[in-house]
C-alpha cells in the first residue's frame, strides 16, 4: 500500500504527466479558439451569403410581383401565392406592399399581416427576421422578402458542431501521442536519474554519457567529477584509517608487553598495581580497535562493486575463534545445502560483523556453553548464545554506541553498534532477539544480507 502510494505521488510530479497535461491544455486551448475564430468567421460569410440571397430574391420577385398585380388589378383583398407542394418550413417569405402599406401579395409562410419593418428599401432586423425591401422606382409597389434568423442560427451551429467533433477524438488521441513523445524524449533524462540513483558509497563508477543528448552532457560531466573526488576522499579516509589502526596498536602492544615483564620483576606489593595497569592497556587496545572499526564503518567500507562469497570468510572466522581461548570447544557451525552467500560486500566489513556479534555472544554467555552459528537457505546468519532474557527496551539499546545491557563481562559497548552501521552499509538488516525465536532464553542475532 505504502509503495503503491509512493508511485501515485512520483507519478503526480512527473516531467511526463506535467508535459502531457500542459501541452493537452495548448492543444484544446488552441482548437477551442480555433473554433471560435472559425464561428465568428463563419458568421460573417453566412450572413453575407444570406444577405445575399435575401437581396437577390427580392430583387428577381419585384417584377414577377408587379406583372401578377396587373393582371390582378380588380381584386381588393391580399391575394395568396399557390404552391404545388407546400411546405411547412420555408427559408424565404415575401409579401407585397403598396406605398400606404397594405399587403397586396404574400407567400404561404407570411401571412396576411404586414411585417413589422417600414418601406425603407434595404435590410431591416426584427427579433426574428432579417427583411430585405425593395420597390419599384415610383414606390408604388414594395417587395419584402423575410429570412428567419432561426435557420440563421441553426447553420451556424452546425457548423460549430463540425468543428467541435474533432474535438473528441483529438483529445484523448493528443494526449496518447504526447505521452508516448515525452516518455520517448526525456528516456535519456530517467536513465540519467537511474543511474544517478545508484550511486552510493560503494558504488562510485563513473556515470555513462557517451548515448545522453548533448544537454544532458554536462549534467554527467559534473556528476562524475563529483564522484571522482569521492572515490578519492573514501580511499584516502580508508588509507588513513589503515594506517591508524597499525601506529595504534604497535605502541599499546609494546606499551603491554612491558607492563608484563614489569609485573615478572616487581615486588609482590607491586604485582597488583602492575595488574591494574595491564588490565587497562588491555581494555585501551579493545577500544582503540573497536573506535577504528567504527572509523572504518563510517568511512563506508561496506559496499564494493564486486560480488563475493562470504561463506568461505564465515568458516574461517569461526575457525579462528574456535582456536582462541574464549571460542575453544564452544562452537557449533551449520551450513544448510543451497547457501548462496554471493554479495556486493567488503570482505572486510563482513568479518568485522561477525567478529563484532560472535565476540559479542562469547563474552556474554555463560562460560564453555554452546555458541550456534547457522547459515539458512536464504542466506541469513543467524548466531545463538546462552543468557538470561534482555529487557525489550535495553534489547533496543544494544546497538547505540557504548550502550551497554546487564552485564560484567568486559567490553566497550561499540560491537554491535559497529555490526549494525557495517550491515546497514550493505542494506542489510540487524536483528537482535531475546529469547532466541523458538525458545524461553537466550540472545539470537540475526545478520540478514
Amino acid at each position: 500500500m505504502a509503495a503503491a502510494d509512493r508511485t501515485r505521488r512520483e507519478y503526480r510530479t512527473s516531467m511526463i504527466r506535467r508535459l502531457t497535461i500542459a501541452l493537452t491544455a495548448v492543444t484544446v486551448i488552441v482548437w477551442l479558439f480555433t473554433i471560435g475564430l472559425g464561428l465568428a468567421i463563419m458568421q460573417d460569410e453566412y450572413s453575407e451569403i444570406f444577405d445575399n440571397g435575401l437581396r437577390q430574391a427580392a430583387e428577381r420577385l419585384l417584377p414577377i410581383v408587379v406583372d401578377d398585380l396587373k393582371l390582378k388589378a380588380t381584386t381588393t383583398t391580399p391575394q395568396e401565392t399557390t404552391e404545388r407542394q407546400p411546405s411547412n418550413d420555408e427559408y424565404l417569405t415575401f409579401q407585397a406592399r403598396d406605398r400606404k402599406g397594405m399587403v397586396l401579395l404574400h407567400s404561404r409562410g407570411a401571412g396576411a399581416k404586414p411585417f413589422d419593418v417600414p418601406l425603407v428599401n434595404g435590410f431591416t432586423d426584427t427579433p426574428s427576421q432579417r427583411i430585405y425591401t425593395t420597390s419599384t422606382d415610383d414606390n408604388s409597389i414594395f417587395v419584402q422578402v423575410a429570412d428567419s434568423l432561426k435557420h440563421r442560427r441553426e447553420a451556424l451551429f452546425e457548423g460549430g458542431i463540425a468543428l467541435f467533433l474533432p474535438l473528441i477524438i483529438l483529445v484523448p488521441a493528443s494526449i496518447f501521442a504526447i505521452f508516448l513523445a515525452t516518455r520517448r524524449f526525456l528516456e535519456p533524462i530517467n536513465q540519467l536519474r537511474a543511474e544517478i540513483a545508484q550511486k552510493d558509497g560503494g558504488n562510485l563508477a563513473s556515470v555513462a554519457d557517451k548515448s545522453l543528448p548533448i544537454e544532458l552532457k554536462p549534467i554527467a560531466r559534473s556528476v562524475n567529477i563529483l564522484l571522482r573526488r569521492l572515490r578519492a576522499a573514501f580511499e584516502a579516509e580508508r588509507e588513513f584509517t589503515a594506517n591508524s589502526a597499525h601506529e595504534l596498536r604497535t605502541p599499546i602492544a609494546a606499551a603491554l608487553a612491558q607492563t608484563q615483564r614489569l609485573r615478572a620483576e616487581v615486588p609482590a606489593e607491586f604485582k597488583e598495581r602492575t595488574r591494574r595497569i595491564e588490565r587497562s592497556l588491555s581494555n585501551l587496545a579493545r577500544l582503540a580497535e573497536k573506535l577504528l572499526q567504527m572509523s572504518r564503518a563510517e568511512a563506508g567500507l561496506g559496499i564494493v562493486d564486486k560480488e563475493i562469497d562470504l561463506l568461505p570468510v564465515l568458516g574461517l572466522i569461526v575457525q579462528d575463534f574456535e582456536r582462541s581461548s574464549l571460542g575453544s570447544g564452544r562452537m557449533d557451525f551449520i551450513v544448510e545445502d543451497g547457501v548462496d552467500l554471493q554479495r556486493a560486500t567488503s570482505q572486510d566489513a563482513f568479518a568485522i560483523v561477525v567478529r563484532n556479534v560472535l565476540e559479542n555472544a562469547l563474552i556474554h554467555s555463560p562460560p564453555k556453553s554452546k555458541i550456534d552459528v547457522r547459515v539458512q537457505k536464504d542466506g541469513c546468519i543467524c548466531i545463538l548464545n546462552d543468557a538470561n532474557v534482555i529487557e525489550p527496551q535495553v534489547l533496543a539499546g544494544l546497538t547505540t554506541r557504548f550502550m551497554r545491557g546487564p552485564t560484567k563481562a568486559a567490553g566497550s559497548g561499540l560491537g554491535l553498534a559497529i555490526a549494525k552501521r557495517l550491515v546497514e552499509e550493505m542494506k542489510g538488516r540487524l536483528i537482535l532477539a531475546s529469547p532466541a525465536r523458538g525458545k524461553t532464553a537466550g540472545f539470537e542475532a540475526r545478520i540478514e544480507l
